[in-house]
């Protein structure tokens, strides 16, 4: 998996260090006096996870499944008011986490002493407990193999209204993508265009794409669950290709669905954004926030997420050999999320909206 940098200038100073240790018995005893939790997360795996941390621990912990979006609003008015209600954030909206939360002092950063040397320095201020993927895929019913092999192709007629994916104008992780692939991305964006053209790029790549794909008139929809069904449905003879959450293709299983990791994918097949984990700063429970945060950095505490190809940042964990995508086999084929220009992420989001407006056509 290729390294996500995580540091960006200053953001040290907004959250704690490491503990030097991390007593178990002591931080346990503390949390047994300490009122129960919530925990904030995108995923309804969260449920499980904090009924598996209450029954291991004999506490009170109550997963909430809450989007990103709704977790910004709701740490800010939590904390203004002085109304904890959410202990323990995770949350994929790591540029507003960068931008809003961390500096405001809304939450601070915590990393277990014990778990120092497990996970790479660059996911450690602000600590990034998993990296989560969206992947290209197709449908292998239709399909021998993935009919396509560079993302060009997919701004040509062949493919005009047959790519799906998450509306951009609905999640902000895309406009983050958007902006990573003009950021980090460009060489290898045009490097694509020449393999397949044969000619040079002349103008900046990786908005040129993003221009020509809107264009192509790409079904956008309003979250992964159409994308998987519009892409891996079975009977279909020409179904779409499509961009989506690695999660999904538990729908093989779950719905009969036949989604198929784009292996090939010239220049990435797919792209990673990072999940935070944080402690509201006016918890009335920081044992047990600590205590929580510990346990989904072990692999009995993220395993419900790693079966959804979450990939976890503990660098001792591995992959269970029956995650759905396959994703582990090309892991160093994603384009890996740079957090060191997260913050021009967060403020290049309403031009990259807007490109994508400009653009699109149905």
């Amino acid at each position: 998996m290729t390294a996500i940098a995580i540091a960006v200038a200053g953001i040290s100073a907004m959250g704690a260090a490491a503990e030097e240790t991390f007593d178990l018995d002591a931080i346990l005893a503390a949390a047994k006096q300490e009122k129960p939790i919530n925990i904030y997360d995108s995923t309804g795996k969260i449920v499980e996870m904090a009924d598996k941390f209450s029954a291991k621990y004999g506490l009170k912990a109550t997963g909430v499944k809450v989007s990103a979006n709704s977790q910004l609003e709701m740490i800010i008015r939590e904390s203004q008011s002085g109304n904890v209600q959410g202990d323990v954030v995770l949350i994929t909206d790591a540029p507003s986490a960068l931008a809003q939360l961390l500096p405001a002092g809304f939450v601070e950063n915590y990393l277990p002493g014990d778990m120092v040397a497990k996970i790479p320095a660059q996911f450690q201020n602000p600590l990034a407990i998993s990296t989560n993927a969206n992947v290209w895929a197709y449908n292998t019913e239709a399909y021998d193999k993935c009919p396509v092999t560079n993302i060009w192709e997919l701004t040509e007629p062949k493919w005009k209204g047959k790519v799906a994916m998450v509306d951009p104008l609905s999640k902000s992780t895309y406009t983050d993508w958007f902006n990573q692939l003009e950021a980090h991305g460009n060489e290898k964006v045009a490097a694509a265009y020449k393999a397949h053209f044969g000619r040079d790029i002349e103008k900046d790549a990786a908005a040129a794409w993003i221009k020509a794909l809107a264009q192509n008139g790409p079904l956008a929809t309003d979250g992964d669950d159409p994308v998987a069904e519009a892409v891996g449905a079975p009977g279909q003879k020409q179904p779409f290709f499509g961009l989506l959450s690695s999660a999904k293709f538990r729908d093989n299983a779950d719905k009969g669905y036949k989604l198929g990791l784009c292996t090939g994918l010239d220049p990435w097949v797919g792209w990673t954004y990072i999940k935070l984990g944080l402690i509201a700063s006016k918890t009335k429970s920081p044992n047990m926030a600590k205590l929580f945060v510990h346990y989904i950095l072990t692999e009995e505490g993220i395993a419900p997420q790693m079966k959804d190809g979450k990939l976890p940042t503990n660098i001792d964990i591995k992959m269970p050999a029956d995650e759905p995508s396959g994703l582990m086999k090309v892991a160093d084929r994603l384009m890996g999320y740079e957090s060191a220009t997260g913050l021009n992420d967060f403020d290049r989001r309403e031009e990259w909206q807007d490109v994508w407006r400009v653009n699109y056509r149905k």
